[in-house]
């Protein structure tokens, strides 16, 4: 009970300072936005579907795990302000949970992830795309293990770092290779050998698969369970090493 307690305490805060500032929300939607209005027109004769309808039944999905991706895992600069401002070392002095301390900022990032998840949504079925709510939620669902899983990885790295001039080339390095092999602006149906084998060891292809069934109306494939499993357990790894790294920069 102490746990939930203080992580709720801790969500409640965190928000607090998001909505005081809500800038970043609306910078975090832009991006995907400008994808969705000036790229996605082009799908329909590349991809050689009948309708736009059909374009953005592909490419929204892999647009919402882009947003997953890059709005979870530079939550890590914000940890680093707060490091330099010594709100984590005044954090040592209080009985909140380490992990709380966690699991309280991952959540406030997850929320704010899903709003702008829906947003994006809600513009695209005013564009054509037709899809069932409740598969919607489950990929939300999804999505917020996506969050909660790269936003414990950032923030460990954060506190490993400690330098917004080290975390920056890192995690470019490490993103751009995950997005051009999960398939998300495109699917690798026309991809060659050698790239779809890399993009097996890519968990973020299988979410991206996972979602895109979810969005054709296809709940029940194999995909969507196989992305559950392969995030979910990814999830777990992560939090457990970011709790520790955690606890190891607040004591």
């Amino acid at each position: 009970m102490k746990f939930l307690r203080d992580t709720w305490l801790v969500f409640q805060r965190q928000m607090q300072l998001m909505l005081r500032n809500p800038v970043w929300l609306i910078v975090g939607v832009i991006q995907p936005l400008f994808y969705l209005l000036l790229f996605a027109p082009l799908l329909k004769p590349a991809l050689g579907v009948s309708s736009n309808a059909e374009a953005y039944k592909l490419f929204v999905p892999g647009l919402l795990v882009l947003l997953a991706m890059f709005g979870s895992l530079f939550t890590g600069f914000g940890l680093i302000a707060e490091l330099r401002a010594g709100v984590i070392e005044r954090s040592r002095v209080t009985p909140v949970s380490r992990l709380a301390l966690l699991v309280g900022r991952s959540l406030r990032d997850v929320v704010s992830l899903l709003f702008q998840a829906l947003l994006i949504v809600l513009i695209a079925v005013g564009f054509g795309l037709k899809v069932a709510v409740l598969d919607v939620i489950t990929a939300f669902g999804l999505m917020a293990v996506i969050s909660l899983m790269l936003s414990a990885f950032s923030y460990a790295i954060s506190l490993k770092l400690r330098s917004e001039d080290a975390l920056a080339p890192l995690l470019n390095t490490i993103s751009q290779p995950l997005l051009l092999t999960a398939g998300i602006l495109l699917p690798l149906t026309f991809a060659p050998n050698w790239l779809k084998t890399v993009a097996d060891w890519n968990p973020f292809s299988w979410a991206v698969d996972g979602v895109r069934a979810l969005f054709a109306g296809n709940p029940g494939a194999d995909s969507v369970w196989q992305a559950a499993v392969v995030i979910g357990g990814l999830t777990v790894i992560t939090v457990i090493w970011a709790s520790r790294a955690f606890a190891k920069g607040v004591r």
